[in-house]
C-alpha cells in the first residue's frame, strides 16, 4: 500500500499569492497572535477588531468542488458522456444487462483482483452494499466490529442493535484515532473500514490480516477503493459507491464478493429476517446471477452510464496505479500547506494511519482550541460560508457527527493544481472568520 508521501513544491510561491505575508503562510502578523494568544477566555474576545485586515489570494482553485462526497468529476467530463445510456429501458433486457455487466467487469479489471472474486450492484450505495454483506453472511461464527468513523460506527450500530449478535467484540475509538487492529482474531468474522472518509484515518496496511484465516474479512472502502492498493489476500468482502474515488453518481453500491464469502453464502443461512433490498441468497443458495448484471431491484442506466464513462477514463490514464498516483500528488499538495499552517492541524496524529484520501483537519490555534465545541463549529460554518461566496472552495466542512474543522478531498478526480491553490484561501477564510466569529462572541 502505497502511504508514504514526499512534500512537493507549489506551483506558485504563496509570497506572490498573499502580498504582505513572507511565504504567504503567517497570514496573522505576530502582533496578531499575540492578541488571539490573549483573548482565549470566549468573555474575553468580544472586543476584537471586526474590520477586514486580510487580503484575498490572487490565484483561485479552477475547480472549487473539493467535497468528500459525492466528488467532483473526473477531469475533462461532461454530459457527453452520457449519450449512450440505455435511457427508457427495462434494465432486464439485454442491452442494459450488458452495460451493467461490463461496469462489473472493468470494475474488476482496475481493481485488479483475483479471477475468482465476483462483483454485484447493489441498490443503497456502500450502505446497501454493507448491510446486503451483514444481514447475508454474518451469524456463522463470532464478529469483531473495528470502527473509527461515522460509518464504522454504523456497522458497530448495525451489528448490535439490528443484528443483536450474541458473540461481538467491538473495538472502537473516536474520530482521528485506529483502533488496536492487532485484537483481530483469525477465527472470527471482522468488519472494518478502509479508510474513515469523515475521521481522516485509513489502515497502515494489511499485516494484520492473517491470510489462513478462518473467519471473513468485511471490508467497507467506499473512500479508499480506485485511490489505495487492496491486498485482495486479506479480503473476502468490498464494498464501495460510484459517488467517491470514481466522482460518480450516489445511490448505487458495488459488492465485491470472494470465494470464501460465495462458499458462506452457499453454507449458511442467518436465523434473522432478510429484507429483499439486502438479499444475496436464491433459492437456498449464493444468487450468482447478481455477478452477471442482474440487480436486486430497478438501477438508474443514467448512472450506470456515467460510472462506465468513469472507469474508461480510468483505464485511459493508465489504471489504478495512475489514479494513486493522482491521489499522491494530490495529496503532496495539500500537505504543504499544511505542514506550514499556524492554525490547522491534522485531526489524526500518527502519520502512518493519517488518510491522504479524505484529509480531516481540526484547529491548532490555542486560541480556537480553548472555545466551546458550539463556537468551534460556528467558526467552521463561517469559513464555509466565506469559500463559498468566493466559489474557491465548496462543502468542506467536516462531517456533522464528527469534529469542528474542516475536511478536504485528494482523491485522483481532483487537480493538484487546484489543491495547490486551495492553501491561501483557507488562511484568507480563516482570518476572516475568526475575527466574525471572536467579534460576536
Amino acid at each position: 500500500m502505497r502511504h508514504h508521501v514526499t512534500p512537493r513544491k507549489m506551483l506558485e510561491p504563496w509570497s506572490s499569492l498573499l502580498p504582505g505575508w513572507p511565504g504567504g503562510v503567517n497570514v496573522l502578523s505576530e502582533k496578531d497572535h499575540a492578541l488571539k494568544r490573549e483573548i482565549s477566555p470566549v468573555s474575553d474576545i468580544t472586543t476584537a477588531p471586526t474590520q477586514s485586515r486580510f487580503a484575498k489570494p490572487v490565484l483561485k482553485p479552477a475547480d472549487p468542488r473539493f467535497s468528500c462526497g459525492p466528488v467532483k468529476k473526473y477531469p475533462g467530463w461532461s454530459w457527453d458522456a452520457l449519450a449512450d445510456a440505455q435511457l427508457s429501458r427495462t434494465h432486464r433486457s439485454a442491452a442494459p444487462v450488458a452495460r451493467i455487466k461490463e461496469t462489473l467487469d472493468r470494475t474488476k479489471m482496475l481493481l485488479d483482483m483475483p479471477e475468482d472474486y465476483r462483483v454485484s450492484l447493489i441498490p443503497a450505495s456502500d450502505t446497501g452494499a454493507m448491510e446486503a454483506a451483514m444481514w447475508s453472511l454474518l451469524g456463522a461464527r463470532g464478529v469483531d466490529v473495528f470502527s473509527w468513523d461515522v460509518f464504522g460506527n454504523r456497522w458497530t450500530l448495525d451489528a448490535r442493535d439490528e443484528l443483536k449478535l450474541k458473540d461481538l467484540r467491538v473495538f472502537q475509538e473516536s474520530a482521528g484515532t485506529l483502533p488496536d487492529v492487532s485484537q483481530y482474531d483469525r477465527t472470527r468474522d471482522a468488519i472494518f473500514t478502509l479508510n474513515g472518509t469523515a475521521a481522516g484515518v485509513w489502515i497502515p496496511g494489511y499485516d494484520w490480516i492473517d491470510e489462513d484465516r478462518e473467519g471473513l474479512t468485511i471490508c467497507d472502502a467506499t473512500s479508499g477503493a480506485f485511490a489505495v492498493d487492496i491486498d485482495w489476500s486479506k479480503i473476502d468482502v468490498l464494498t464501495f459507491s460510484w459517488q467517491k474515488c470514481m466522482g460518480g453518481e450516489a445511490q448505487h453500491g458495488m459488492l465485491v464478493m470472494g470465494p470464501r464469502a460465495i462458499e458462506r453464502l452457499n453454507t449458511h443461512r442467518p436465523d434473522w429476517p432478510i429484507p429483499s433490498i439486502c438479499q444475496l441468497h436464491k433459492g437456498g443458495q449464493a444468487n450468482m446471477g447478481l455477478y452477471e448484471g442482474s440487480t436486486i431491484n430497478t438501477p438508474s442506466l443514467m448512472a450506470v452510464e456515467d460510472y462506465l464513462a468513469a472507469c474508461k477514463w480510468a483505464a485511459k490514464i493508465g489504471g489504478l496505479e495512475a489514479l494513486i498516483k493522482r491521489r499522491e500528488a494530490n495529496f503532496a499538495a495539500l500537505n504543504e500547506w499544511v505542514e506550514t499552517s499556524q492554525w490547522a492541524e491534522y485531526l489524526c496524529q500518527t502519520a502512518a494511519h493519517r488518510s491522504q484520501v479524505s484529509v480531516a483537519l481540526t484547529y491548532s490555534d490555542p486560541a480556537v482550541k480553548a472555545l466551546d465545541t458550539e463556537t468551534q463549529w460556528a467558526l467552521s460554518k463561517k469559513i464555509l460560508a466565506l469559500l463559498e461566496r468566493e466559489n474557491a472552495a465548496l462543502d468542506i466542512i467536516m462531517h456533522r457527527d464528527s469534529v469542528p474543522g474542516i475536511r478536504v478531498w485528494c482523491g485522483p478526480t481532483i487537480e493538484r493544481d487546484d489543491l495547490a491553490a486551495l492553501g491561501p484561501w483557507l488562511d484568507w477564510a480563516y482570518g476572516e472568520a475568526l475575527d466574525a466569529v471572536v467579534s460576536k462572541g
